[in-house]
């Protein structure tokens, strides 16, 4: 059996594991991106709390996909519970690093002119501050996804859902007719995935930054 009709003879379980490859990547960003902009938000304005929000994510993202999912079995359980607690503290960095970056670019004579015509502190932050700072968030959640679109098929060893199954069922029959077909088609699904998510990202960025803040 070739490739194609390995595609054409499992199309729909293919299917269903890229939506759940897809599904799991797109919550986990979810929650990465709120507790991000919200860390981003209460560390921006102190030099040291930046500092320790950026260090502590990154020491996150040093350790092993295998490691930390490892680790989460004995407490959580196999599944879906380790799948999403990795992916969303994997995802961090990115999100958290690029929105202190960018609430700290806001040019300070746009905050004072907020602040001249009566807006509150929230106001300033959520009408002012952030949307000028969106750019580089939305490149944090870009980085992100990007990562855990490869970090999610390690799932699979926590019988997690998504492609990764394919690999790794093809990785322990080496040898069988189908292996590499199995491999083949979770590697090429997570690519499309990700370019998938890139394009959207594209369009988002396109309809929510101003032509003057992108200029």
């Amino acid at each position: 059996m070739n490739f194609w009709e390995y595609l054409e003879s499992r199309h729909q379980q293919l299917l269903i594991d890229a939506y759940q490859h897809a599904s799991v990547v797109f919550q986990c960003m979810v929650v990465a991106t709120a507790i991000g902009v919200l860390i981003g938000i209460l560390t921006y304005r102190s030099e040291w709390a930046g500092s320790l929000a950026t260090t502590v994510t990154a020491t996150l993202l040093t350790v092993p996909a295998l490691a930390m999912i490892g680790l989460l079995i004995p407490i959580v359980g196999l599944g879906v519970a380790p799948t999403v607690i990795a992916l969303t503290l994997y995802g961090l960095l990115p999100v958290v690093r690029n929105a202190i970056v960018g609430l700290r670019g806001v040019d300070p004579a746009l905050v004072d002119a907020a602040t001249g015509i009566g807006m509150s502190r929230l106001s300033r932050l959520v009408r002012v501050e952030l949307p000028l700072a969106w750019p580089p968030i939305l490149t944090g959640i870009r980085v992100s996804t990007q990562m855990l679109m490869g970090i999610a098929a390690i799932a699979a060893f926590a019988s997690g859902p998504g492609l990764g199954n394919l690999i790794f069922r093809g990785i322990a029959s080496l040898g069988s007719k189908n292996a590499l077909n199995q491999v083949l088609a979770g590697t090429l699904g997570i690519i499309v995935l990700a370019l998938l998510f890139d394009a959207a990202y594209v369009l988002i960025g396109r309809l929510t930054i101003s032509r003057g803040i992108r200029a």
